[in-house]
């Protein structure tokens, strides 16, 4: 099964690194890692995807908030959630194929983003079976590249994975003396 599991941590360099290192020293295995900044200063939020068994996420969150990066830890595998990937697939298409790719991805809301003479960029931000769906069905014509960003989640509804509480008064002396963060970003770390 796959899990979803959504770390906010100190926007630091060092900080993938250490995490990434924590999941190989581990032995678990990253399906996809996406990380990006969130609305809160100074705050980064990796949405991780493993494959693997119900305890293993349980075994990542504890040791994920073994690293003083890590600020919060969110399971989103079981809670109704939103969850996109972006894809951009380069395929083979001479110009009397056209019409006939470009109907297809207008069924899965794609967008045709480049144009050449024999090959077509298609761009769709979707859930992945979507995504593996369009690329089962593009295969026939030749697919000469692709990437995929990997799952994004937010959890619908009033409950969020953000930090909305004020982070203890110890560990801002922490956070201050050791030079992790400035004065000023501690006084952000509310939300608004």
């Amino acid at each position: 099964m796959k899990h979803t599991v959504v770390a906010l941590v100190e926007d630091r360099p060092g900080v993938l690194n250490r995490v990434a290192s924590l999941f190989r020293r581990r032995g678990f295995n990253i399906d996809s890692l996406a990380v990006g900044t969130t609305e809160e200063q100074g705050i980064s939020r990796m949405t991780i995807v493993l494959d693997g068994a119900d305890g293993i996420v349980e075994q990542v969150e504890k040791q994920l908030y073994k690293l003083i990066d890590v600020v919060k830890v969110s399971d989103v595998t079981h809670e109704e959630a939103v969850t996109r990937e972006l894809a951009l697939i380069k395929v083979r298409c001479m110009s009397e194929q056209r019409a006939e790719v470009l109907d297809l991805i207008q069924i899965f809301r794609a967008q045709a983003v480049d144009v050449t003479p024999n090959s077509l960029i298609i761009q769709l931000v979707a859930g992945g079976e979507t995504l593996d769906a369009l690329v089962d069905n593009l295969r026939p014509y030749g697919i000469r590249e692709m990437v995929r960003t990997g799952r994004i989640a937010m959890v619908r509804g009033n409950r969020t994975t953000a930090v909305h509480e004020q982070e203890p008064e110890s560990a801002q002396r922490f956070h201050l003396e050791s030079g992790r963060r400035p004065e000023e970003e501690h006084l952000q770390y509310v939300s608004k």
